[in-house]
């Protein structure tokens, strides 16, 4: 029998088979997509329980179980939100069939990252992801929409290729340890030998994996792909780019800081991804302040957050790893609320500029204060994941390296201020007037296909922070633990 993280790999590959070939006649290809999704998800939960160990190429562990989870969850919220706002994209049948089967092959490509034990099918998933995504980008084939797809492919292609080269290094160096095959590239093969490797190939890898992958990551100087991206594709892209790539990008970078630390001879890692945290925060929070787009201030958020979890897993120990990975777990639920919130927002002002959509709380009492309490979350504030990881995270940065206060502290006040500014801007105050686009939640049930996955978001992003289940605790202090 497959072994079941193959199983949630090829099921959404299969499912985009059945949805390219599905004719447009039928209609029902969002309801396949929302069923595929829902098939994935409980297949991410039943392994959150299954016996950890390798299969192939694939390894389950406490690292990468609870991103499987939260981006299955994630895959399909966004279908269903997708299914409600599809016909406001204005798509013809053939654009359809092709945002349907490139959603797919992206979840199964994303699953396929997280689960893979080999660095070589790790660099070819996130390529496949990234190329799926590229595709969603220019789905409507605007010159703006074109733009951001072509900057987005040029940009993270180079990226792509540069992880690619340090990817054949930590193979080479590995090489002369554990022989040719397989071993050479399978990451807990490698963690294991590193100390046995040479030194400087480990250490050139890593500088190449880390600007490789950070470009995916959206680490500043390498982000300028990301807002584009998120700005001009479908509504709905916006939550799985922020929510699952960038996720995916970074856990590569750090698989591959725990292979090469593992040698006590090589570069120390930590400030590389620090000094990358520290200006992407810095960037993106002075930035916040000067966007008039919602979308894009949402995308410039995201780089702000990459930076705080990169500057977590620089600083390293089991209390900053562990901050790390709740804070990419708590970004991904609940900037995923705040873009369907801003993209149903959108859809009934018909307008995505932050001066055409206000007073929502008051027009859309439930969107509203969806909206509201996202951006609260995403500004730190309890009861959220983000608030418990960006405290450890301070708490340890300042324990450890006192010079980081007054950065970090300047990048978290700045961004704080121009997040609420953003909300009370966006849900406060007057309503503006609503000018529907056509076709906008136009199914049964209408504005519920945004507004339940929102709260159900942040539900799980408050239980995340102050609640969670023993059982996924403990995962993520394994995860924490392998990162050493």
């Amino acid at each position: 029998m497959m072994p079941l993280p193959w199983i949630l790999v090829f099921l959404p590959w299969l499912g985009a088979i059945v949805l390219a070939l599905l004719p447009p006649r039928f209609g029902i290809g969002r309801y396949i997509n929302i069923g595929i999704s829902a098939v994935s998800l409980a297949i991410a939960l039943v392994l959150l329980g299954h016996q950890h160990g390798e299969q192939g190429w694939t390894r389950t562990d406490g690292l990468n179980l609870p991103f499987v989870a939260v981006s299955a969850l994630v895959g399909l919220t966004t279908a269903i939100f997708s299914a409600a706002t599809l016909d406001a994209e204005h798509f013809d049948s053939l654009r359809i069939r092709a945002y349907h089967t490139a959603f797919q092959v992206f979840m199964g490509a994303q699953f396929l990252a997280l689960v893979s034990d080999n660095m070589g099918v790790m660099w070819v998933a996130i390529e496949i992801a990234t190329l799926a995504s590229v595709l969603m980008v220019g789905a409507h084939g605007t010159p703006a929409a074109m733009e951001a797809a072509w900057k987005f492919f040029i940009l993270c292609g180079v990226g792509i290729a540069l992880a690619l080269f340090g990817t054949i290094l930590l193979y080479l160096a590995a090489q002369p340890v554990v022989g040719s095959g397989d071993p050479g590239l399978s990451w807990a093969a490698l963690k294991a030998v590193a100390p046995r490797c040479d030194p400087g190939l480990l250490s050139l890898a890593f500088v190449f994996l880390l600007v490789g992958y950070g470009t995916k990551a959206g680490l500043v100087p390498l982000h300028s792909w990301l807002p584009d991206a998120e700005a001009e594709g479908p509504l709905p892209i916006c939550a799985v780019l922020s929510g699952l790539l960038l996720n995916a990008a970074l856990l590569a970078i750090m698989r591959a800081e725990s292979i090469v630390t593992a040698h006590p001879a090589t570069l120390a890692a930590g400030p590389f991804l620090i000094g990358f945290g520290l200006m992407s925060l810095l960037l993106a929070a002075f930035s916040l302040w000067r966007r008039r787009d919602a979308r894009r201030l949402f995308a410039w958020s995201s780089i702000e957050h990459v930076g705080l979890a990169a500057i977590a897993f620089g600083i390293g120990g089991a209390v900053a790893n562990l901050a790390g990975i709740l804070h990419l777990l708590g970004h991904a639920l609940v900037k995923s609320s705040v873009f369907f919130a801003v993209g149903a927002a959108a859809e009934i002002k018909g307008s995505q500029k932050v001066t055409d959509i206000g007073g929502l709380a008051s027009s859309h009492p439930a969107l509203g204060w969806g909206l509201a309490l996202g951006i609260a979350g995403l500004a730190g504030m309890p009861p959220f994941a983000l608030f418990v990881s960006e405290f450890s995270l301070v708490a340890e940065a300042v324990s450890r390296f006192p010079w980081m206060v007054v950065p970090l502290g300047l990048g978290l006040l700045v961004a704080t201020a121009a997040l609420v500014r953003a909300l009370q801007a966006l849900c406060l105050g007057e309503p503006t007037r609503d000018n529907p686009v056509g076709g906008a939640f136009a199914v049964r049930g209408g504005l519920l296909w945004a507004t339940v996955p929102i709260w159900l978001h942040l539900a799980l992003a408050a239980l995340l922070g102050f609640a969670a289940p023993p059982a996924f605790t403990a995962l993520l202090r394994e995860g924490a633990r392998l990162l050493g």
